[in-house]
């Protein structure tokens, strides 16, 4: 199984204004499954994509990814897993906007110890179709391009786990389905497992499962896609 999750709680906020997000909220993933996450705005997705990623500590409840019991790890070790086993793409793509796409790719290479970080971000940006800008900054690329260079980013490492945030959420609807297909085809050649946040029922159910939240819980009926 890439991700167990048991009995999950999270709430966010202080004092009287803190709201309870997610609801005793259970989930498992299994290795190379691509799962789509909906629901409307506030249902708690897009806590539970953080939770699942080690971004946000729950409550209670448990989180396992590949095996591994992440909630019980310190800030050091989980910052070290994640980045061995999960990559994150999210919406604003979240470039450095002084470093080139060489650069950004590079990033995660380099705090992973690898030694030909520089020659693998090369190898990744080409399996995205961005080689020949790879000395451009996030402000001469286009929004697609920032995006290619942000999966390029997040699979670098050798991630088995990809979580996408709607990532096709600041893009046009040609360049947002070019990215989704990029997504799901590198992915799936990786045989990654890939969770995705999103508002587009025709996205979700691209993936091998749709699963729907709504008020911090998992609604009860799932749908496989076709």
């Amino acid at each position: 199984m890439a991700i167990d999750i048991e009995g999950v709680n999270l709430s966010l906020g202080r004092g009287a204004g803190r709201v309870h997000i997610l609801k005793d909220v259970s989930l498992h993933i299994d290795r190379g499954q691509t799962l789509g996450l909906t629901g409307p705005s506030g249902s708690g997705k897009s806590s539970l994509l953080m939770v699942l990623a080690g971004l946000e500590k729950p409550d209670s409840g448990s989180v396992s990814v590949l095996g591994t019991e992440i909630t019980a790890q310190d800030e050091d070790s989980l910052a070290r897993f994640r980045g061995r086993h999960i990559g994150v793409v999210f919406q604003s793509f979240h470039l450095i906007p002084t470093m080139t796409a060489l650069e950004n790719v590079a990033v995660p290479l380099e705090l992973a110890g690898v030694g030909d970080a520089r020659e693998r971000a090369i190898i990744e940006l080409e399996a995205v179709g961005l080689s020949a800008r790879a000395g451009h900054y996030p402000a001469q690329m286009s929004g697609g391009e920032q995006q290619r260079v942000a999966l390029a980013r997040a699979l670098a490492p050798g991630a088995e786990i990809l979580v996408a945030d709607e990532p096709t959420g600041n893009l046009d609807e040609t360049t947002g389905g070019t990215i989704a297909d990029l997504i799901f085809s590198t992915t799936r050649k990786r045989g990654a497992t890939l969770v995705l946040v999103t508002h587009d029922p025709a996205l979700a159910r691209r993936c091998d499962r749709v699963v729907r939240m709504r008020s911090g819980v998992i609604e009860p009926a799932t749908s496989v896609a076709a």
